[in-house]
């Protein structure tokens, strides 16, 4: 996705000379294209993230759209404050861009599994949360930022749930995408990890349970409407993340049906909740070690499923 975000982004550049992109010192292959076709709108701060960040406060001050580059935890964490203080309390157009989210770099340790960041973003007044599922999502979301004001936070994984755009599917933002439809259950994902929700559902359509899949990609702003009205339609939800559980994806969606009344049927939040994941490993292992793969997600689906099935009949 990071390379489907730069060739974007270069089409974009190509097009508006105020579009900025500041790196620090990350990516080179990766932004070799950019940073030679516009020379002038590339920046490499260097190995100090508030340096970058406090840059592109003061660019997008002058009238600039700057997008920010970096390894997930990097580009907020280190720079928390000034993302806080600097680039959202004045509201300037400033585009937080994280390369890594989740277990992307899972094999180098806790210091590069990006596992808050929802939780913490989406905290914050003024950001917009972003986490596409694939390519075509990437793209979209890349269009959006550069036309929007404020402040955006894109999340970027190593995973991708394949080539989801169906024929003639037009990209709304702040829209969920509802990726397969179904009746038993909605699955409710964002990010790459939505390939194996994905998975999962298939495996589920085998044993006779039809799930409902939905990709948001926008975390926040997050799609209610969609939301209700598959907890309506459905027997219960499901919500995935490779996140903590404590206040990410799951929470927000359980935060925001509640407050609107909706109760679904059932509702169970996927993700870590192991504390810190002091495993290392790849991706997709460090998803089979805390149980966020296809596999844990199915069996999610099928505990649940059955409890409601016992609750009726009781």
């Amino acid at each position: 996705m990071r390379d489907t975000f730069i060739k974007r982004l270069c089409e974009l550049a190509e097009e508006d000379p105020a579009i900025m992109l500041i790196t620090g010192d990350l990516g080179f292959k990766v932004l070799d294209e950019f940073r030679d076709r516009f020379p002038k709108q590339f920046l490499n701060a260097g190995i100090a993230e508030q340096n970058m960040t406090g840059l592109a406060t003061g660019l997008a001050l002058e009238g600039y759209t700057v997008f920010t580059y970096s390894i997930a935890n990097f580009t907020f964490m280190r720079c928390l404050e000034q993302i806080r203080n600097d680039a959202a309390y004045h509201d300037c157009n400033v585009n937080v861009v994280s390369v890594g989210g989740g277990f992307s770099y899972g094999s180098l340790g806790i210091s590069h599994h990006a596992t808050e960041d929802l939780t913490i973003m989406r905290s914050l007044p003024n950001v917009e949360v972003l986490a596409p599922c694939d390519n075509w999502e990437t793209t979209e979301l890349t269009t959006e930022m550069a036309k929007r004001p404020g402040v955006s936070y894109l999340r970027l994984d190593k995973s991708t749930a394949g080539e989801t755009q169906r024929p003639g599917e037009t990209f709304e933002y702040g829209k969920a995408r509802v990726l397969r439809e179904g009746s038993d259950v909605t699955l409710a994902g964002a990010g790459g990890i939505v390939g194996d929700v994905l998975k999962a559902a298939d495996a589920l359509a085998q044993e006779g349970i039809s799930a409902r899949v939905l990709s948001l990609h926008t975390v926040k702003p997050l799609d209610t409407d969609t939301l209700a009205s598959a907890c309506r339609e459905t027997g219960g939800l499901i919500t995935v993340e490779e996140h903590t559980i404590e206040g990410g994806l799951g929470g927000a969606v359980a935060e925001a049906l509640f407050e609107q009344g909706v109760q679904p049927g059932f509702f169970h939040r996927v993700g870590l909740r192991a504390g810190f994941s002091s495993t290392v490993g790849s991706q997709q292992y460090l998803r089979s070690v805390y149980g966020l793969d296809a596999n844990a997600i199915a069996d999610a689906v099928r505990q649940r499923v059955e409890r409601r099935k016992l609750r009726r009949a009781a």
